[in-house]
């Protein structure tokens, strides 16, 4: 099992970049090789990406959810990662989001890229293109302010 933790710090308010990051639907955005993700009611969402030159599908359940705070989410089969993603208010306009994200690296290809950091680059470019993401549309494109308790 293999944990990787980024953090990027974004010029909007709190608020703005959680509700952003719960329109999963926009992820292909702003991350590599997500193809799609499909939001299949509050809790259950449907992924499709590309990981180490292969397509994959998995089914992900997000397990809590706290607006303004944090979203932690487990795969329901093997196939993908789980972890939670933490917002942290710094002043009135500006947030950290914290990615801590745990996978099996699968096959010898994925493992070597994750030996030499493929993978954590990987979530760190995400964070980076997020923060581009947000901060050029000034505001969010939508957002679910619900709980979700485990």
């Amino acid at each position: 099992m293999k944990t990787i933790e980024e953090s990027v710090e974004i010029g909007v308010p709190v608020s703005t970049a959680y509700n952003q990051w719960t329109q999963f639907e926009s992820f292909p955005q702003f991350m590599e090789g997500v193809e799609r993700v499909d939001q299949e009611d509050d809790r259950r969402l449907h992924w499709v990406a590309e990981v180490a030159g292969e397509k994959r599908e998995w089914d992900a359940e997000i397990t809590e959810q706290h607006p303004d705070h944090r979203i932690a989410w487990k795969a329901v089969d093997a196939n993908g990662p789980h972890g939670v993603v933490t917002f942290h208010k710094l002043d009135d306009s500006h947030t950290k989001v914290m990615v801590q994200m745990d996978h099996d690296p699968d096959g010898l290809k994925e493992s070597m890229g994750s030996m030499i950091g493929l993978d954590s680059r990987r979530v760190k470019g995400d964070l980076e293109r997020f923060k581009t993401f947000i901060e050029s549309r000034g505001g969010e494109t939508g957002a679910w302010r619900g709980e979700v308790e485990n």
